[in-house]
């Protein structure tokens, strides 16, 4: 299944014209819940785990209500490195994401926010340890979201070949939505994350 996944994401790529994008990332796990994380308060795990991640995407609406907001639908794939604490997971995400463009001074900015589904194969370290803390559920299947910034590093660089070439930091979610799925009440894990994505 996961071979198949990866293969998948190959071959968007090759086929890919103006309307796709592919990001790479790497990052962190995080203690501190969403909130804390997105109002500055980051506060790296103990456990120092970490994620690796691929995902591919395709623009399926562009300056939405005639603003500069376009939408994908796309489908990742992660490995989330355990550190020695258990067997490396991995994971299959499938998403719609928004981003609202900022250009100014032949700049662009980006803001994205995510909503989906995530499947692990396994369930991973930080939330097994958050669940046995609040005495809450495990699920492999949980609500998806994810918060990123990034700018265009072609256009800041006044470099044509990386135009359109994203560096950025991004938040990962996994949860329950406080019971909604798979009465997972308070579970799920943050990472927060650096990539590169770049759209064709």
């Amino acid at each position: 299944m996961k071979k198949l996944f990866l293969l998948f994401l190959c071959l968007i790529n090759l086929y890919a014209q103006n309307d796709y994008d592919v990001r790479v990332a790497y990052g962190r796990a995080d203690a501190n819940d969403f909130g804390q994380i997105i109002s500055s308060q980051i506060a790296p795990h103990h456990a120092s785990t970490h994620v690796m991640m691929v995902d591919a995407g395709y623009k399926i609406a562009e300056n939405v209500f005639d603003l500069p907001f376009d939408i994908y639908i796309k489908g990742g794939f992660a490995k989330f490195l355990e550190n020695g604490y258990q067997k490396d997971v991995y994971e299959n995400t499938l998403y719609f994401k928004g981003y609202y463009n900022f250009d100014f001074s032949q700049n662009r900015v980006r803001f994205g926010a995510a909503e989906g589904a995530s499947y692990t194969y396994g369930i991973i370290y930080i939330e097994k340890e958050e669940a046995t803390r609040n005495r809450d559920n495990n699920s492999n299947y949980l609500n998806y979201l994810e918060l990123s910034l990034d700018f265009d590093i072609g256009r800041l660089l006044k470099y044509k070949p990386l135009k359109d070439t994203y560096f950025g930091v991004v938040l990962k979610h996994r949860s329950g939505v406080f019971g909604l799925v798979n009465n997972v009440r308070h579970g799920g894990s943050n990472y927060e994350a650096l990539y590169i994505e770049k759209n064709f």
